[in-house]
Parts: structure tokens; sequence; C-alpha cells
């Protein structure tokens, strides 16, 4: 229906530009939008607040002009003036009724448009270092990404998703000297570890792996791998140089071919939790691009002789600098250190340049909160390289703090003390894991009540939502043990007249917008709003009106009525790859 008032304000704003009266008529400026307030119509619109000024009119004065040429149309029951000039609009009760068999009709497509009538987008989310498994911190990043990807393409993009892989730089040196270390604890050994390493679980379940494969052949004595050692912790500039040292020391005692199958193997044992845990969780990848065949294939290289090229590049005390304050960053980046290797940088601006050329018309980073100092400079770079740096879209995630009740978890990656991913879904399922993560706006502060995810009561908001598709499906099946047929038809739904039920009507038809709002804004907590009251107006139906009744038209619409709230609400939390459960 929205899109028909579109078309009709169109037509009224292009009869009045053939008087003289407006600019050229652009459905893009036409904004309509759900009421709020029943007693303000279905429908509004502030087009002639949005017009006065050029057609040197009062708002009002124009709106009533609008309303005098709108085109017939016969679900609308009057058009009229409301405030400083807004139109508002209100429907027939019989066009209401019609959301329902349409829903019905459209089934699974219902709220979305034709595949690939929209852009071609990548989305590239978690993209977590493969140093240790995915936490709690990583999930938000997760469900965001895939409930946006799911999303896109319901509202007609061809969506591709993307893991950039971080297998390359000194975060891989640390993952394999911790390793190492705790071989050497295997081989008996009494290591002091760096209080800077890697320090879970999972890193003396790699060392094992790596002892029951290899015995004590990487065996060597910690007495002397740490002699000279400076002090363990930070130095003044916040280096750990006693880690350092023992990184140095590492490579010393290993051969290059040990430690790059030591670095290898711990990367693809963590890579491949990382993989499991993602696919359980319900977030697939198109794509996982390593980090390291970036640098090994020469694309990092090419990137950066293109940015040499045009001039802007240049050499300060032996490092190579990108000239991207010129593009409106806060200063200059360091693209090759003076000892020869490239900075994370120079690797994430080939990176961004191979995106791009692979024909996206949109690029969606999904990052944490901790990269906003990053957005500039990667801009800077894609404008430098020639390519249009509105093609790339960041989303900064904020991080969601854990609670149990009201007792705060703490949490910290590099020491192990960390909720994982996968401890979170044994815990709380995934359904709930998904749903809170998406129930805010991205950039917004997230608590996350792991006692409330767990409950399976009204005050959990995806259970509240599941309890209303489940309690469909209940009073459907009754129906149907009581011989009371289920219209699999249109049939008459005048009956519905009951404030509840036109309620149920206008909320179904808000449906596709909410949809489209959320891939329009990048942001599926739209999603999680709208199917929250929608629940809420079914159980207030649900608690208010008796849908088996005795009179068969009224039972029949109602039960029609009822299987368009089952269909929408299993089509959004569809879209948030949640389950529609038939019973609970």
């Amino acid at each position: 229906m929205k899109a028909t008032l579109v078309a009709n304000l169109t037509q009224a704003w292009q009869t009045l530009h053939q008087q003289g009266l407006l600019p050229d008529a652009n459905p893009d400026r036409i904004e309509v939008v759900s009421t709020k307030n029943p007693r303000h119509g279905d429908y509004a619109c502030n087009l002639a607040l949005v017009l006065a000024r050029e057609a040197k009119l009062d708002a009002r004065e124009l709106a009533e002009q609008i309303i005098q040429n709108l085109p017939e149309n016969p679900d609308l029951l009057k058009a009229d003036v409301a405030g400083p000039g807004f139109i508002n609009f209100q429907l027939r009760p019989e066009a209401k009724a019609e959301i329902v068999d349409h829903i019905l009709n459209q089934g699974a497509n219902y709220g979305t448009r034709p595949p690939g009538s929209e852009q071609r987008v990548l989305i590239e989310y978690v993209s977590a270092n493969p140093t240790g498994p995915l936490h709690v911190g990583h999930g938000r990043g997760a469900a965001l990404g895939s409930c946006l990807a799911r999303t896109l393409h319901a509202a007609g993009h061809t969506v591709e998703c993307e893991y950039f892989i971080n297998d390359a730089g000194r975060q891989m040196d640390i993952l394999a000297v911790s390793v190492w270390l705790r071989y050497l604890e295997l081989c008996g050994e009494p290591v002091a570890f760096p209080e800077a390493g890697y320090q879970g679980d999972y890193i003396l379940d790699i060392a094992a792996d790596r002892h029951r494969a290899h015995g004590n052949e990487w065996h060597a004595s910690f007495e002397n791998v740490q002699a000279g050692a400076p002090d363990d912790g930070p130095d003044e500039d916040g280096h750990n140089t006693y880690l350092d040292f023992l990184i140095l020391r590492a490579r010393d005692f290993l051969d290059d071919s040990t430690w790059a199958e030591l670095v290898a193997t711990a990367t693809d044992i963590l890579l491949e939790r990382i993989r499991r845990d993602l696919d359980n969780f319900g977030a697939s990848f198109d794509h996982w691009q390593s980090e390291r065949e970036l640098l090994d294939d020469g694309r990092v290289e090419k990137t950066i002789a293109q940015l040499r090229e045009a001039g802007h590049l240049y050499e300060l005390e032996g490092a190579l600098w990108f000239r991207s304050s010129e593009f409106g960053d806060e200063k200059d980046r360091v693209v090759q250190r003076s000892n020869g290797q490239w900075t994370y940088f120079a690797t994430d601006i080939a990176y961004h340049a191979d995106k791009m050329a692979r024909g996206y018309g949109t690029a969606i980073n999904i990052w944490g909160a901790d990269h906003h100092g990053y957005t500039g400079r990667v801009r800077a770079a894609l404008q430098a390289l020639g390519i249009d740096p509105k093609r790339l879209e960041i989303l900064l995630v904020q991080f969601a703090n854990l609670y149990r009740g009201k007792q705060k978890i703490s949490m910290s990656t590099r020491s192990g003390e960390f909720v994982t991913l996968q401890s979170l879904q044994r815990e709380v399922g995934r359904d709930a894991a998904r749903f809170f993560y998406v129930m805010r706006k991205s950039d917004q502060h997230l608590d996350f009540d792991l006692q409330l995810a767990a409950e399976q009561s009204v005050d959990n908001p995806v259970y509240y939502v599941q309890y209303a598709h489940a309690r469909i499906c209940s009073i459907l099946e009754r129906a149907e043990d009581e011989d009371i047929s289920v219209p699999e038809n249109p049939c008459d739904l005048s009956p519905l007249t009951e404030e509840s039920e036109r309620a149920l009507q206008k909320q179904l038809s808000r449906y596709p917008d909410a949809v489209l709002r959320s891939a329009q804004e990048r942001e599926p907590h739209h999603l999680t709003v709208y199917l929250r009251k929608l629940a809420q107006e079914f159980h207030a139906y649900y608690n208010a009106v008796a849908v088996l009744v005795d009179e068969f038209a009224v039972c029949q619409a109602r039960l029609r009525l009822i299987m368009a709230v089952r269909q929408t609400l299993g089509n959004g939390l569809n879209l948030l790859n949640i389950d529609a459960p038939e019973s609970m």
C-alpha cells in the first residue's frame, strides 16, 4: 500500500508541476510512513512541508491541492490535512484486511524483493585473528554480519560474505612461541611463561597435539633459551621485550621449516575451530581470504607500487610512508617499516583494493569499535588509488558486556579468561544468543544477561516472539483436532471488526518496511523491534478474543488472520536465522 500511495502522490505532484506550481516530480523525495496513532489515519506524508518553500505556498494550502489532485484509489477511504501540513491517509477496512491474503499468497516471499534487483554487496565480518577461539565479543559481529547478509538479500541485493584471516605478522609469532613454550613444559622444562603470551587452555591443547606428533624432537633447555633475557613485562614504550626475546630465541633453536610448521599447524587448528563455531552459530562465509596469500602472491607489493607511482609515498627515517593526511586522514601512515617488513595497514590497502576490483558495488566492513581510528586511513588509501571511498561502508560494533543476573563477568583475551562463543551457545542456545546480539543498534553498548537469555519466560524477548509462533501453531492444531476446517484459500475477512484485529492487520502491513529499513540502515535491530511488537499485538489479541468460536465465518476469518501472523513471524525469525518452533 505504501508504494501505491507514493505512486498516487507522484501523479498529483506531476499534475501540479504541469500547472506550474511545483518542480518536476521526484518519487525519491516522497516519504510515506505508518502512523503510530490510529486517530491520524493509517499513513502520513510530509510532502507539502518539504515542497512549500519551492512552491511559495503555505504548507497546508499545498497539502489541500495535492489531495485534490490525487488519482482515484479504491483502497483509500479518505485523505486529509493535519497539523502544519501533513497529509494523513485512512484506508478502507476491506483494504486493510487484504494484507492477510497477500501475506498468505506470498508465503516465505512476503516482505522480500526479487533477488539481484539491487546492488552486489560484499560483507566482511568477524575476521578475528586465528590466535584463539571466538569469544562473546566476536559473537555480536557474527550475529550482525549474518543477519545483515540475509536482510540485504531479502531486500534484493546479491550478497557475498567474507572472512579475512590475519595469518601474518607479530601475533602469529606470539601464537607460535606460546605453543612452543607449553610444548617445552610437556618435555619437562620449567618454563617462565611470558605474561604477554597467549595463556588459554587451547594453547596447551595445541602443544599437546604437537608433542604427540613429534615427541621431544623440538625440545630445548629453557635455561639456555632464556639465557640473557630481560625481565618480563612491558618497557616504557609498552613493548614486552621478554616476549620479543623469546620469539627470537625460539627461531634460533628451531629451523625455518619447523617454525613455519609450528605457525601453520597452530593457525590451522584454531581456524578450523573458528569455522566450526561460526557454522554452529549460523554465520556462513563464501570466501576465506588469507593475509599471507596477499603477501606471498605479490598483491601487497603491487598495490603499494601503484601508490608510489602516483606520488603518494615518501621515505622518512628508513620507513616508507603514505601521504594519507592529504586525503582527510589525521596524519600520514607507515606502509613499510625500516626493516623492510610491510605493516598491517599495507596489507589492508591491498585487501580493500582487491575487494573493489572484484566488482562489488558496495563493500561493508563490520569492525569492533576499537577500530574507529582506522576508518579514515583505509578510505584515504582507496581514494589515492582512484577508487570511490563511498563504496566502502564501515560499521563499528560496540563490545557486549556480559552479565549473569547483576554480576558482570570480566574477560581478558590474552590471559585466556573469557567466555567462548561455543560455551555461550551451550548455556543460552543459538537462538537467544543471536536475538540478544541484534536487539540494539550496533554502535550502542549491549549488556548481555546470560540469566535472562536462558529463561523460558515472557521476560525473555526471543522466547516471547517464538512463543507467539508456537501459540498459533497450537491453535491451528487444536482446530484440526476439533474438526474445524482451517481455510487454505481466501475467505470473507469482513468479520474482522475487533480493534485488536485491526491493530494486527496494520502491524502485519509494516513488515516489508521493517525489512527494507533494516537493509537500508544496515541495522537488523529494526527486525527484532518489529517482531517483538507483532508478538505483543498477537498475545494481546489472544488474551482478548477467542479464535475458535462457533460462528463459522468469524472463526474462518480469525484463523486466516493468525495464519498470516504465523507466516510473518516465521519470515522475520528466518531472516535472523532463528528457529520458529511449532511447540514450546
